[in-house]
Parts: C-alpha cells; structure tokens; sequence
C-alpha cells in the first residue's frame, strides 16, 4: 500500500481539486466548466504549481479519445461536401490574408511582440490564428445535442480539413514523411475493417467495450506514429472505420466519461504553457479583434456555397475561436526558432480567450440569429430546391421530435391510435427508418428557421412528443413551437430531476423522466403478465 501512495506526485491532488473548484465557478457564472478549467491552469502557473507527467499524459490521452470519437460519429460524405472543404480551404487563405496585414499593420506601429518579428514569423503566426479548436467545438456541440444537426456536421468538416492541413504543416516543418509502410497500413486497415466490426459485436457491453475503445484509439495512434504519421490522425482513422457500426453510439457513450475526464489534463496544460506578461497581455486583446473577422468570413463563405443562413450562422459563431493546434504550430515554430518563446504563452492565452468569447456568443446564438434575421437572411445565396422545408401536416395529429430509443418507443407505442409524423436531424436515420416505413422526415428542432416555416399554428396537431436525447434541444424546440403559435399539449422526455422543472419553464406541459417511467413500465408489464398467468391457471 504504501508504493502506491509513493508513486503519487504531490501535485496531482492540488491541481484536481483546484481544476474542480474552478469548473464549478465557470458553471456558476453561466460558463462551460472548461472556461474554468483554463483558468484553473493559469491560477496553477501564477502559484507555481506544475502539472507534472501525469497531467500531460492525461492531456494527451484525452485529445486522442476526442478524434476518435470525433471518427465514431463522421459521415465522410458530409466532409466531401463543396460547401465544407471549399469554404474551410478559401477561409484559411483569406483569413490567413487578413492575418498577415493585421500584423504587418500592428509592425509598423511598434507594438509589442511583433516589432521584431520577422516576415516568416507573421506567416507562422498567421497560419497558426487560421485554426478552430476542435476540442472546443466538439465538446459545445455533444453538450447542445447538435452534433448530427446540419450546422454540426459543417463544423465538424471544417476542422477535420483543418487538422490535415495541422499534419502537412507538421511533416513539412519536421522534415518528416511518411514512411514506407505507411502505405501498407492503410491498406491493410482497409481490408481489416470488416473484422473491427466482428469484434465489437462479439465483446458485447461493459468494461470489454470501453477496453476495445480504448485499444483502438491509443492503439491507432501507436501504429501511425510508428509510421511516421500523426498519431491523433491514427485515431481519428480508426473511429471512421467503425463509424457505420450499429454500436458506435453505445461505443460513444461508453468512452464519453473518460474522454471527458482526460480532456481536463489538456484544459489544464493550456494555462500551464506560461504567465502572461503585460506585452502579451495586450498582444492578445489586439488578436482576439481578430475573432469577429473569422466568424463574419466563415458565415460569408458558407452561405456563398449556398448553406441556408441559420446553419451558416451557428457553424460560423462554432467556429469563432482559435485552436489548439495554433499551440502546435507555435510549439514547433519556437522549437526551430523561428518564433520567440513568449509566442507560446502569448498563444496559449489567446487560445484561452477566445473559449471564453466563443462560449459566451455560442450560448446566445439563438437570440442572435433572431435579432439579425432580417439581415442574415439578405446575406443568403439561393439555397438547393431541396434545401426548403416542406413538411406536409395534413391530418397529422401527434410530431415525435427525436428518433432516439425514446422517440422509436413512442412511435410504435402511439402508430396503432394516432396520425404521427416524426422528425430528426440524423439524414441517415431518417433514410434508414424511412426504408422501415415510417412517417418521418429530416428536421432540425432546435433551429427557428425550422418552426417559422412548418406553419405548426393552424395544424390539426394536438400532441408534441419532444424526445431527443439532449435536454437543452428539447427546452429549444419547446420554446420555438410555443413562440411560432401552438397552444396544444407538449410532453417531453428528460433523463434528470432537475431537467423537469427547466422544461416546463420553456412550455411544457408534461415531463417525464425515462428512467422512472422505463421503472413504472417494466412494473406494468410484470403486473399485466402475471395476472394474466393467475387468470390462466384458475381457467
């Protein structure tokens, strides 16, 4: 017992318990608790407290579990979309642009960090500025539910063509390519797929499945960076061979808490990459003017590429901020010498900043977009034809929204008494149960563009079932019906006490909580059936 408690570094309690009471801070204040968790890095910094060895192994795991459970859920035909790698391309060109002549500008003013900057410097910096934080917008999306949603996966196509440009960058500045058997790995994974897929089936659930996740992940990027590629890409690689499985949404959840718990460790790292000092201080207000460029450019870009303006404009607010990967990129460029070391805590802080900033707009997106409407619809190219919402409600007397295991349930529970129609922001699962033959069609329910057109005011609908799996799209879709003219009866599905009482307050009339009632029904059931046997033996 006692080698246990010896092998401990001192550190790892002070800076969990103080990562602890910084995130709860953030949650007070309205703010993801990974706000608080930077913050927590810096407070550690300025004590002198470092991370030591386990913080960033624990940093590294957890970005590692991030892209492969970014590859669970990619459907690589969303990312070979026009309107996804073309915008992402023109936007790291023109922002990079914009960049390189914001800093040239702030050169010629003498200001600090950058008056002795050289040329090739600003283009490293620049080019470092030109990224979005995948970790930042994955984790904003799983907490909004939107990770399927139209804008989601448009996001989620823009980083993934960022961080291959991350990995060409790096091979370049570390003169490193990969090697020969790289090309034999990749085929061999190629082949190996199907038998990926056997074996997830096989283990079954538990503590085998989170260990077959973990194996794939940390065993993925192994094998790349024996390679000589990116290990975070091997992981990302290995989540998109399993990401049609029929099990990779449980595989998700089962790896979700300790992705999540890892993912502190590189929170944390990020404050712990330097103090700040005065001329960084003021380096990175002028940068983060920089944040409403690259947003305004992203949402000009998709909506040329014709992305209807609601989608544009949460893709782009998603995408307002700086990346991890700038720490990258600056790392290596310090590492050379091509930057100064101040680069990286300068880097670091910006990246910091532009969470909270990006947070902050993020969590008001939808007031937003309603204050803007007008204006951001002006901005709108003419979209596909197949692009406008055109649901049909005739004779439609109950909307399921959310075709999880909740909203399936209800559906075949209410089809026999009912007239349903069921929507769900899941293309593919909308194919899929459309094949099985059921009444649905494709819808985002937390988008207001979605309600303002479904004219829900004069339907013959009397029963709203709100059933997706993330409570604050429920609380969203609650909301917007309410406020687009329905006064009949919506009921809601939540999985916690507390999420009861903020569904109400958004016009529900009625919500249960799936655990009880699965309790309440399995109770039934048996009840149901064993009367049923008493009656049969008395007969």
């Amino acid at each position: 017992m006692d080698s246990i408690f010896t092998s401990i570094d001192y550190r790892d309690p002070i800076w969990i318990t103080i990562a602890f009471i910084f995130g709860v801070l953030g949650r007070t204040f309205g703010l993801p608790p990974l706000v608080g968790f930077l913050v927590a890095g810096f407070v550690l910094n300025y004590a002198g407290i470092q991370g030591g060895e386990f913080l960033h192994e624990m940093a590294d795991i957890g970005v590692t579990l991030l892209l492969f459970t970014i590859g669970l859920k990619l459907n690589i035909k969303d990312l070979l979309q026009r309107e996804v790698w073309a915008s992402t391309l023109l936007h790291m060109l023109l922002f990079g642009l914009l960049s390189v002549a914001f800093i040239f500008l702030l050169r010629l003013i003498n200001a600090p960090l950058v008056n002795s900057l050289s040329t090739t410097g600003i283009l490293i910096v620049s080019f470092a500025l030109s990224f979005s934080s995948t970790v930042f917008v994955v984790k904003s999306l799983e907490v909004s539910g939107s990770f399927r949603a139209r804008y989601g996966q448009i996001a989620i196509g823009a980083l993934i063509i960022q961080d291959l440009a991350a990995v060409i960058y790096l091979g370049l500045s570390e003169a490193k390519i990969p090697s020969i058997w790289a090309l034999l790995l990749l085929s061999l994974l190629f082949l190996g797929r199907r038998y990926l897929g056997r074996i997830l089936d096989y283990i079954g659930h538990g503590e085998l499945q989170v260990l077959f996740g973990l194996s794939m992940a940390l065993g993925g990027a192994a094998l790349f960076e024996a390679v000589d590629m990116k290990g975070d890409l091997g992981a990302l690689v290995f989540g998109v061979m399993l990401a049609n499985h029929a099990k990779v949404d449980e595989l998700a959840r089962a790896l979700f808490s300790l992705k999540e718990l890892f993912l502190v460790g590189f929170f944390l790292s990020i404050g712990l990459a330097g103090l700040p000092t005065q001329p960084i201080v003021e380096m990175v207000t002028l940068l983060s003017l920089l944040l409403v460029f690259k947003s305004s450019l992203f949402f000009l870009l998709f909506t040329r590429f014709r992305v209807r303006a609601y989608s544009a404009s949460k893709a782009s607010l998603a995408l307002g901020n700086y990346s991890e990967f700038g720490l990258i990129v600056t790392s290596v460029a310090v590492a050379h010498g091509w930057l100064g070391a101040q680069w990286l805590t300068t880097i670091a802080l910006l990246v910091a900043v532009s969470f909270v900033i990006s947070s902050a707009f993020n969590k008001r997106s939808e007031y937003l977009y309603d204050r803007f409407h007008a204006f951001l619809l002006s901005l709108q190219h003419e979209v596909p034809a197949n692009a406008d919402i055109s649901i049909d409600l005739d004779n439609v007397t109950a909307l399921i929204c959310g075709m999880g295991r909740v909203g399936r349930g209800a559906y075949k529970q209410l089809q026999a008494d009912m007239a349903l129609l069921a929507l769900d922001f899941d293309k593919e699962l909308v194919e899929t149960k459309r094949a099985e033959g059921y009444q649905i069609e494709y819808a985002d329910i937390s988008s207001t563009d979605f309600w303002s057109q479904l004219e829900i005011k004069n339907s013959s609908i009397e029963w709203i079932l709100l059933a997706a799996p993330n409570v604050q799209t429920n609380i969203a879709a609650a909301k917007l019906a309410r406020r687009w003219g329905y006064t009949g009866f919506i009921s809601a599905s939540a999985k916690y006490p507390d999420e009861k009482s903020k569904l109400i307050k958004s016009g529900v009339d009625a919500a249960f909580n799936i655990y009880d009632e699965a309790g309440a029904g399995l109770a039934l059931h048996g009840k149901n059936r064993a009367t049923n046997a008493i009656q049969e033996q008395a007969e």
